[in-house]
């Protein structure tokens, strides 16, 4: 068995040395050289200053003057030599040295232009003419609608199965269209109608007007709570925020006239939205909202559920303008539009309608029909201190009255039990008129 050595002794001679011993035995100067080998420069839990290979044993000459060490450091930079390095600098380039691509030259060929008796013609043709040529050639990018339409769907003969390019047309001129004139409904004005209830006010057009501010919009929204005679309102791409349409939906909670809403290409998200269906449910009058081409294009999955749960109770929304990205919603709006209109039908034609389910009212109109049942005192009281233990006495007081309507009906049924009785009573006479008759006979 081969014993381990070190500088030539074995580890077992290591063993009984005493390291005190050994310690007191070093001069200052070999303790402090050993103290800076044995340190780990890269170790974090030994301080910086003993890390550091700079150190100095001076006294404090003064005060800080940072201006003073910054000049000392320069100094001393410049004039203590630089440290040996384990490897010396030589100047070497290492890899593959970047020589840019030569491209190959295109070589072109330049057609002969070759003379011909048609280059007069068709430089003196006009536009139809060549339009013309273009679609006995059949050129299909220079063909108009008329043309194409005529070479590819009328030009087919019935019957047959024809490939390519087939009839011609002759050269139409574009129909130009009329841009839309610009909207000059007066704003000022058509306000001061709304909120004075003019009945001549029927419809109010504010499509294309980006100049109004959100004041007037929202003053436009709270007038039309009070508004008895408005029927549609068109407020398309008038930059109406989620402020606006938060104000539309409180007044649309106390209208009951309005028919159509339009309030598309606005910046209004899935909430304001939301809004506006849940106050159309408190009135269910509105028949016609459109809300589409809206800044915030995606509403998300938990709000157009929420929007095909209020079609859910709505009865009254025929048309309803809107995009949403999830297939569930959308076939849910679908089949409750469908059935609206159905109740339409149903209604003309004198049947009975299909109402939306009211198992359970929703949240929304909670909270309505508990502050129309309530009185003018406990409503009082209940915005003062809104106690739900103070709710609670309500169906308390109610639930005795249904058993004493109840009980009145078994006071009823032993008065009929009464009359059977007697048939038994009339037997019972007879078996003893019979024992009679028999002790007399035997007697």
């Amino acid at each position: 068995m081969t014993t381990k050595k070190l500088y030539g002794k074995d580890l077992k001679a290591y063993q009984d040395i005493d390291l005190e011993e050994l310690l007191a035995k070093l001069t200052d100067a070999e303790l402090e050289e050993l103290h800076t080998e044995l340190i780990d420069p890269d170790d974090s839990m030994v301080p910086p200053s003993n890390r550091c290979r700079y150190k100095t044993d001076k006294l404090p000459t003064g005060p800080f003057d940072r201006k003073k060490l910054l000049q000392f450091l320069e100094k001393k930079a410049r004039e203590d030599k630089d440290w040996e390095e384990a490897k010396p600098y030589l100047k070497e380039i290492r890899g593959k040295v970047w020589k840019p691509k030569v491209e190959d030259k295109i070589q072109v060929n330049e057609d002969v232009r070759i003379e011909t008796e048609w280059d007069d013609v068709l430089a003196s043709a006009t536009e139809a003419e060549l339009v013309d040529l273009a679609a006995i050639l059949g050129f299909y990018g220079m063909l108009n609608q008329v043309q194409y339409h005529q070479a590819f769907i009328e030009g087919k003969p019935q019957g047959e199965t024809v490939s390519g390019f087939q009839g011609v047309a002759m050269y139409a001129d574009f129909k130009p269209f009329e841009e839309e004139p610009p909207n000059t409904t007066d704003v000022e004005a058509s306000l001061e109608q709304l909120k004075a209830n003019d009945p001549k006010l029927k419809e109010l057009n504010l499509n294309n007007i980006k100049k109004i501010s959100l004041d007037t919009l929202c003053a436009f929204g709270e007038a039309l709570g009070k508004n008895t005679h408005l029927e549609k309102l068109y407020m398309a791409n008038t930059r109406a925020t989620e402020r606006v349409a938060r104000t539309i939906a409180e007044s649309l909670e106390k209208n009951k006239t309005l028919k159509s809403l339009n309030l598309e290409s606005n910046y209004i998200s899935g909430h304001g939205i939301i809004a506006i269906l849940e106050a159309i449910n408190i009135s269910q009058t509105l028949t016609e909202l459109r809300v589409a081409n809206q800044r915030p294009q995606v509403l998300g999955v938990r709000n157009e559920m929420t929007i095909a749960k209020c079609l859910r109770d709505n009865s009254s929304l025929v048309r309803f303008g809107i995009f949403l990205e999830m297939r569930c919603p959308r076939v849910l709006v679908n089949e409750y539009l469908q059935r609206n209109y159905d109740n339409v039908r149903r209604e003309r034609a004198g049947k009975e309608l299909v109402l939306p389910p009211v198992e359970e009212l929703p949240y929304y109109l909670k909270k309505k029909s508990e502050a129309g049942r309530e009185e003018p005192e406990k409503k009082t009281e209940a915005a003062k201190t809104p106690d739900p233990v103070k709710k609670t006495p309500q169906p308390v007081k109610k639930t005795p009255e249904p058993p004493k309507k109840t009980l009145e009906p078994p006071k009823k049924t032993p008065e009929p039990a009464k009359k059977p009785p007697p048939p038994p009573e009339s037997s019972s006479e007879e078996e003893s008129s019979d024992e009679d008759e028999s002790d007399s006979e035997e007697e």
